[in-house]
């Protein structure tokens, strides 16, 4: 499991862990059942206190995403295939949002940025 934070930047670094732990279930690089770093593991690798570290394992499974077993450590539990392609939609949307936000910028109608979707679609 690679995981890389950036300290400079305005997100949390628990949230840092979380996202990178969720994309990396999203494109196959974690499947279920697969062992993460204990705590102490990831916190010394990271160079993070120890309580960042459980702060994200504990969002990941307050969502899902991993289970914790007492005295043996925390495994990746997604099973559900419809929560992680929500996960990918909602992660398009806030593409599409931005996308959007530019259009209205350079001042396109709704029917020009539809079409401008639909050939960049093909072209594909």
């Amino acid at each position: 499991m690679e995981i890389i934070i950036n300290k400079s930047l305005m997100i949390p670094i628990y949230r840092q862990i979380v996202e990178s732990v969720k994309k990396q279930v999203r494109n196959g690089n974690l499947v279920e059942n697969d062992h993460l770093p204990s705590v102490r593991s990831l916190s010394r690798d990271l160079q993070i206190s120890a309580l960042t570290v459980k702060k994200a394992y504990d969002c990941l499974e307050q969502e899902g995403y991993i289970k914790t077993i007492h005295g043996k450590g925390s495994y990746i539990s997604i099973k559900n295939s419809d929560l992680i392609l929500e996960e990918m939609k909602d992660d398009i949307k806030k593409d599409f949002k931005n996308i959007i936000k530019k259009a209205q910028l350079y001042g396109l109608s709704q029917d020009e940025l539809e079409n401008l979707f639909k050939h960049a679609f093909k072209e594909d």
